[in-house]
């Protein structure tokens, strides 16, 4: 069994942690917080017998063999670096980093410290995915798919109000694209590649964000359009439309929902959903591990997930120039 350290107090690292332990394979051993009173508050919460509030202190411990970091977009990269430079291992939330270039150094470091640094990002590590993939075999020549992912933010309302909750501080390096629009980032381009032209747009907020925004990508053969929003929830799914059926998914974040719907008009339930963000979250600490336990075995697969965080992070960045969302960190 690997020991884990989080860094990282909100409800994700809370599911994390259940998906992790759950799993059989690992140990929850510390927490990072700010404060002493927090952290002893929430190691009590998680059964953790370490408490950390300096960083520095924490990538030195021997208690730890790796870290979940899900702290703010903007500390991901000075965060992970400090740890993957320690030798920890590192799985950190999406996105990795707001600048391309970042993500290929910490990679790089990663790599010459023999240690696995992975983003945590379901679609990539979700069994159902497969079954999406052998569904999207079946409907011949796929001309058009439509990824969609909006969803009110539940801090919506008090930024209407005139506060600046962080999923709305460009100082974090958030938004709509950041925060939602990477769950459809991924999959178009793990399913299909990179596009020969990507157009975007985006509904500006008073701090400067997006949100919301509508990309287009244009390939040889199909067109893919993304939809995203932190601004309203949406009722529509993501499909897939070929010529001789189309393959629908209610939820592309969880890969809920998986349909065929045959040219003939028949409807073929694939998979239907399960609500556990925990269990969701459970098969990327499961894959974690692997990548860990066995570097070798699950090598080829392991650099396919850093192939496509790369591939990601340039097209988001990309995106955000196009749509004129700067953070304080963009250098250009």
């Amino acid at each position: 069994m690997l020991r884990f350290g989080t860094v990282g107090s909100g409800w994700i690292t809370d599911e994390y942690i259940h998906g992790a332990k759950d799993s059989g394979l690992w140990e929850l051993t510390a927490v990072y917080s700010r404060t002493a009173e927090r952290g002893e508050e929430y190691a009590a919460k998680h059964r953790a017998s370490k408490v950390f509030t300096n960083l520095e202190e924490m990538a030195v411990s021997p208690d730890i063999d790796a870290v979940y970091i899900a702290s703010p977009n903007a500390f991901h990269y000075e965060q992970s670096k400090l740890f993957l430079q320690h030798g920890k291992h590192v799985i950190c939330e999406k996105p990795l980093c707001a600048q391309a270039e970042k993500v290929r150094e910490l990679q790089n470091i990663a790599k010459q410290h023999g240690v696995i640094f992975l983003e945590a990002i379901m679609f990539l590590h979700l069994p159902q995915r497969k079954i999406l993939e052998d569904a999207l075999k079946e409907i011949g020549h796929i001309s058009m798919a439509k990824l969609d992912f909006c969803q009110r933010s539940s801090k919506l309302d008090s930024y209407l109000v005139g506060e600046l909750p962080n999923i709305f501080n460009p100082q974090l390096e958030t938004g709509a694209l950041m925060d939602l629009g990477v769950y459809c980032v991924y999959p178009a381009l793990a399913l299909f590649g990179r596009p020969e032209n990507v157009h975007a747009e985006m509904l500006p907020i008073r701090s400067g964000l997006d949100g919301s925004g509508v990309v287009t990508m244009r390939y040889p053969d199909k067109l893919v359009t993304l939809t995203y929003s932190k601004l309203g929830q949406a009722g529509a799914n993501s499909d897939f439309q070929g010529t001789e059926g189309t393959v629908r998914v209610d939820s592309i974040s969880r890969l809920a929902g998986i349909s065929l719907w045959r040219k003939d008009k028949t409807v073929v339930p694939l998979y239907g959903d399960d609500d556990e963000k925990f269990r969701l979250m459970g098969w990327e600490a499961k894959d974690f591990h692997r990548y860990i336990i066995e570097p070798e075995a699950s090598r080829e697969e392991y650099l396919r997930c850093c192939e496509l965080s790369l591939q990601v992070s340039e097209c988001m960045e990309n995106l955000r120039k196009q749509l004129g969302v700067r953070f304080p960190s963009d250098t250009d």
